[in-house]
């Protein structure tokens, strides 16, 4: 029970709450005196509302007051839902069993602790706030008149709110954070204020919340550890061929193209999850382009120079390295849009070094790119690029705050509930601290990627955009390609993922996989997580979804159903090939040292 029975007996246990709430009063309003003078100069510099939030809610406003008759319904509905609440809590009061009259989603851990449910105040509470935050998330998505831009950037933006103003987020109406408050003697309050004034200096006056145990991770020492070396470097890319375990290997190398919005060692956390790791083992020499982190001197760096000074440079580096010019490639996220960009230029240019490729929760078509489409209107982006004008990159917090956004309950409030109302260290997590491990994005290279292909959707239209005078056209690519999308990916959705089996020429082999974005696609086959789909050979309905329902479902991993596919493409068993043996020695150790610079 949350009460102060024990404390009111004890007046050096109150005596010490009332000190601790003082000092606890004494930093919180230096941590604001100090946030708000950084914000008081961040408004002035960069303008009340840059993203035009106003503009879109008052078009809502006009367009829901434009049917008063709705708005009245809705309340009308939401008051009788309230009155089934006052109902349920006076049968809960009185000792009876009711059924609730709203319930958490699943999956929903913000309401786990039993309080929330065995003690009637806080049941009304939590369900008056589920019942409130639906009933407002419905009014907006029935509001009609509305262009799609405006109604999906009132969706979001409505839903960070509802998000924000869960009773979980503050002391008064959190039961744990109450139970703790009196246990602690207000202790947690105290030390949750010295977390927020510490990420606020790591932040450099931005609030950067911090996930995991940031000292308990070293990349090259316990993540990002396969064996194998850089044999190859430029101002963009560190090459990285790894050691193989395996006596013999497949003549043709894999090549993997990670995403630059992150670092490439998601693939190589830990040995028991590295997708590296595990290609290696089934007998593929494998190289990873490891992007460098930019700075101001990257400002001009463009989209083909990502192509030129990556893809391509690799697949020379590669044939100096061990002597085999047609290589397996693979990229992931924004690394498999550059690899399609990159195999319609080959095309173009009658290039053949590329045998096949693979797509793991890559978009081309960005006609329905999910929720970061929010960001991809003309406000958001003169505000993106004006940022980047006066750094020459885009910080790399500024872009993992936007993904967080897109799952604020887990990524942002969980956080700060947990550091900050009860005072604890968060947890050493890999794959927190890899979120965590953010990289700025070129000006000029990020600019052209939002305008051209986020907004205006160019790389669909033949020769809608141009590398180096080469117009790209994606329907020339004729190389067999393996897709894989994710069926809870909110950054790369499925349904934008699937629109590239409609735009290859060549054989294409669709996989479905279970769960999101990253465990999606890390999913090794040991862990025997999740499922995946598959369907019969060349038949791509319009939708996805039309696809799912005449797929097959798989239990575990499809990393086994993609191994058979490359190695009927990867060539007769060759003696293995050692990092550094061939015309290329090795530069220094893997991981190198670009994925090491990390983001003040």
């Amino acid at each position: 029970m949350i009460c102060m029975a024990d404390n009111e007996n004890n007046p050096e246990e109150l005596s010490r709450l009332a000190e601790t709430m003082v000092e606890v009063g004494v930093q919180g309003q230096r941590m604001m005196a100090e946030f708000l003078a950084r914000h008081t100069e961040r408004m002035a510099a960069e303008g009340v509302d840059p993203l035009d939030l106003g503009g879109a809610f008052g078009k809502f406003a006009a367009q829901m007051m434009s049917a008063p008759e709705r708005l009245i319904a809705a309340e009308l509905a939401l008051f009788d839902q309230q009155m089934a609440l006052w109902r349920y809590a006076f049968e809960r009061f009185a000792g009876k069993e009711a059924p609730p009259v709203a319930a958490p989603a699943a999956g929903d851990r913000r309401f786990r602790d039993a309080a929330w449910q065995e003690l009637v105040a806080f049941d009304f509470i939590k369900q008056s706030y589920l019942l409130a935050a639906k009933w407002l998330m419905q009014v907006v998505r029935e509001t009609e008149g509305l262009d799609d831009q405006t109604a999906k950037k009132v969706d979001f933006y409505t839903r960070q709110f509802v998000d924000a103003v869960s009773p979980a987020n503050f002391l008064l109406t959190n039961p744990e954070a109450l139970r703790t408050t009196m246990e602690s003697g207000g202790r947690n309050l105290l030390q949750g204020v010295r977390h927020i004034i510490e990420d606020l200096e790591q932040g450099g006056g931005d609030l950067k919340i911090r996930m995991t145990d940031d000292k308990a991770f070293r990349v090259g020492e316990n993540l990002a550890t396969a064996p194998g070396a850089v044999v190859f470097q430029n101002r963009l890319m560190q090459l990285i061929q790894y050691a193989p375990t395996t006596e013999q290997v497949h003549k043709h190398p894999l090549v993997i193209v990670p995403p630059w919005i992150n670092k490439y060692y998601i693939l190589d956390l830990k040995p028991e999850n590295s997708l590296i790791r595990w290609a290696v083992a089934q007998g593929y020499t494998v190289f990873v382009i490891s992007w460098v982190n930019p700075d101001a001197s990257h400002a001009e760096i463009t989209f083909g120079d990502y192509m030129h000074e990556g893809i391509l440079a690799a697949l020379d580096a590669i044939e100096r390295a061990i002597g085999e010019k047609e290589v397996m490639a693979l990229g992931y996220c924004i690394g498999g849009t550059l690899l399609a960009t990159t195999l319609a230029y080959m095309a173009a240019t009658d290039d053949r070094r590329i045998r096949a490729a693979t797509f793991l929760a890559s978009q081309v078509d960005f006609t329905e790119a999910g929720e970061l489409q929010i960001m991809i209107d003309d406000a958001s982006l003169d505000y993106i690029e004006d940022l980047m004008s006066k750094k020459g990159y885009l910080d790399g917090g500024q872009m993992s705050g936007t993904f967080n956004m897109l799952r604020a309950n887990d990524l942002i409030w969980s956080f700060v509930v947990n550091n900050y109302l009860l005072g604890k260290e968060p947890p050493p997590f890999d794959l927190l601290y890899w979120n965590s491990d953010s990289t700025r994005m070129p000006a000029e290279m990020h600019r052209f990627y939002l305008r051209a292909m986020y907004k205006q959707n160019k790389l669909v239209e033949p020769g809608g955009i141009a590398l180096s005078n080469v117009p790209i056209d994606l329907r020339r690519i004729t190389v067999p390609c393996y897709v894989q999308a994710a069926k809870e990916d909110h950054i790369a959705p499925a349904r934008s993922v699937y629109k590239i089996v409609h735009l290859l020429q060549g054989p294409v082999r669709f996989v479905l996989a279970g769960s999101g974005h990253v465990a999606g696609a890390i999913n090794p086959p040991a862990q025997k997580k999740y499922q995946h789909w598959v369907g019969a050979a060349g038949k791509f309905p319009l939708a996805v979804e039309e696809w799912l329902a005449a797929a097959k479902e798989v239990p575990g991993s499809w990393w086994p159903d993609w191994e058979r596919w490359m190695a009927r493409r990867a060539g007769a068993m060759v003696a293995a090939r050692q990092p550094g043996a061939g015309a290329l020695p090795a530069i220094e150790p893997a991981p190198g040292s670009y994925v090491k610079v990390r983001v003040a």
